[in-house]
């Protein structure tokens, strides 16, 4: 285990994850919104665009996307 800083929130942890145990379940309610949004279809033309309706921060939104961890996204940039 390593000593990080938490991507979500900044504070300091002990874990091989990216995000302390408090982020966890609110990262995993952001991917489930997320991924319930982008199931009904819809398509965005930024990233932005999906964090307005989604309300979550596009910082997280990246970090999700580059860790692979949002089903069918379809952003046009």
């Amino acid at each position: 285990m390593e000593f990080k800083k938490c991507m979500r929130c900044g504070c300091f942890f002990m874990s091989d994850n990216d995000v302390c145990c408090n982020c966890q379940s609110k990262d995993r309610m952001d991917i489930s919104k997320l991924n319930s949004i982008l199931d009904e279809s819809h398509s965005f033309n930024s990233i932005q665009d999906l964090s307005i309706l989604s309300g979550v921060n596009i910082n997280n939104l990246n970090r999700y996307i580059s860790n692979n961890q949002i089903s069918n996204l379809d952003i046009n940039l």
